[in-house]
């Protein structure tokens, strides 16, 4: 459990500082209450630009799955605040095993204060201890702030658009072959 650098994250939405209640830790299986908890008080539009329809209720299978990670194939990082789910990082290993995908989700009102890309780079470190090369994400064309994390990003990414879906590869360890 680390406690987020305070300088790291802007003012909260409410104008109260971060400081040290902000906190990351692993996804635990134990987190199952608080993830439902966390999902349920997601707008429409982030749940919308997270599983890119409205999907509103998790079923049991999909926490399950959510909350049980290995920490080498299937990793996940929550930011808790107050004791409660406020944003989660995540990467599962594809099939090509030198690649993951990755996703993330920040309750609205912790939106555009720097968590995604503190995750991301959590993200990064962790799979490269995995021999993890590579990161591949299909964000919404319209969510700006996501691509705006990969963008702001210091690794070379490959962007194909597919309607209204933009597939990013990015390379944050060695090549990927």
């Amino acid at each position: 459990m680390t406690v987020i650098d305070p300088e790291a994250i802007a003012d909260i939405a409410d104008g109260r500082r971060a400081n040290c209640d902000l906190i990351v830790r692993p996804m635990a299986s134990s987190d199952a209450d608080a993830l439902v908890r966390f999902h349920a008080e997601l707008s429409d539009r982030t749940i919308r630009l997270r599983y890119f329809n409205l999907h509103r209720n998790l079923a049991t299978e999909e926490v399950e799955h959510l909350t049980c990670v290995d920490g080498f194939n299937r990793v996940a990082y929550v930011v808790e605040h107050e004791g409660e789910i406020v944003a989660v990082g995540r990467y599962d290993r594809c099939d090509k095993s030198c690649r993951a995908e990755v996703a993330f989700v920040v309750a609205d009102q912790f939106q555009h204060h720097g968590l995604g890309p503190m995750l991301l780079e959590r993200l990064v470190e962790t799979a490269k201890l995995a021999s993890i090369g590579e990161f591949c994400a299909s964000v919404l064309a319209e969510n700006a702030a996501m691509l705006a994390v990969f963008h702001g990003a210091a690794f070379p990414f490959v962007e194909e658009h597919f309607g209204d879906v933009v597939e990013l590869t990015m390379e944050i360890g060695p090549r990927c072959v």
